[in-house]
C-alpha cells in the first residue's frame, strides 16, 4: 500500500519516519495517554523502537504509519495507522491511534479517521475495515461508536494478553458513514474535504 500525505482542514497525516520518533516522544508525555494502551513508551529510546517497529511492519507491507500533523498548532500531536492489510481480502485495521492531550475532545481524531475511511474504501478499494481498542478504554470505545463503526464483540486475551473490542464498517455502510462524519466535521467548523 502506497499512501500519500492525507490532508483535510485540521490535519496532515503524514507517512512516518525515523525522524519523527523526537517529536512524537514531546507530544505524548502525559501518562494519560499511556492509561490505558497495552504499551507504555516512557522514553525517547522506547519511542524510536516504537517508531521502528511501526517501519518495520511498513516493511512487510502489513502496516502504514502515519503521524498526525496538527495545521491549527503547526506541530506532529500523535500517530495512527493501517495495520493488518490484508490485501487479497480487501480489508485491514485502522488502529495504534494516539494523540496528545490537548486535541482530545476535538475534531482532531474524527477527520483522521474520516480521512483514512475515505482512503481506504475509495482508492484502496477495502471492503471492510476494523477499528479496535481495549475493554478497558472506554473513551477509545466511544470514539469508534461516534464515528459510526459496529460493535462485534470481544476478542479474549488476544494481544500482549488483553481483552479488545471488535467494531468494523463495510463497504456498502461508507457512503452513509461518509456524509455523517463529514456533517459532524463541518458542524466542527471544518469543512471536510
Amino acid at each position: 500500500m502506497i499512501v500519500n500525505p492525507l490532508e483535510g482542514s485540521r490535519v496532515l497525516l503524514i507517512p512516518m519516519e525515523d525522524s519523527h520518533a523526537e517529536a512524537l516522544y514531546q507530544c505524548s508525555r502525559s501518562p494519560h495517554i499511556w492509561e490505558r494502551l497495552p504499551v507504555k513508551v516512557q522514553s525517547l529510546e522506547q519511542m524510536k523502537e516504537f517508531v521502528a517497529q511501526a517501519l518495520e511492519g511498513k516493511k512487510r507491507g502489513d502496516e502504514f504509519p502515519f503521524v498526525v500533523w496538527d495545521k491549527s498548532q503547526g506541530r506532529i500531536v500523535g500517530t495512527t495507522r493501517y495495520l493488518r492489510i490484508a490485501a487479497a481480502h480487501r480489508n485491514l485495521n485502522i488502529g495504534w491511534t494516539w494523540y496528545s492531550e490537548d486535541v482530545w475532545r476535538t475534531s482532531v481524531n474524527t477527520e483522521c479517521k474520516y480521512l483514512l475511511l475515505r482512503h481506504a474504501f475509495e482508492q484502496w478499494g477495502a471492503v471492510r475495515v476494523e477499528l479496535i481498542t481495549t475493554t478497558v478504554h472506554s473513551r477509545s470505545q466511544a470514539a469508534i461508536e461516534r464515528l459510526g463503526a459496529v460493535r462485534e464483540g470481544v476478542l479474549r486475551q488476544k494481544y500482549n494478553g488483553m481483552d479488545y473490542v471488535v467494531f468494523s464498517m463495510i463497504d456498502k455502510e461508507w457512503p452513509e458513514k461518509k456524509d455523517r462524519l463529514e456533517g459532524m466535521l463541518a458542524g466542527a467548523g471544518r469543512p471536510a474535504t
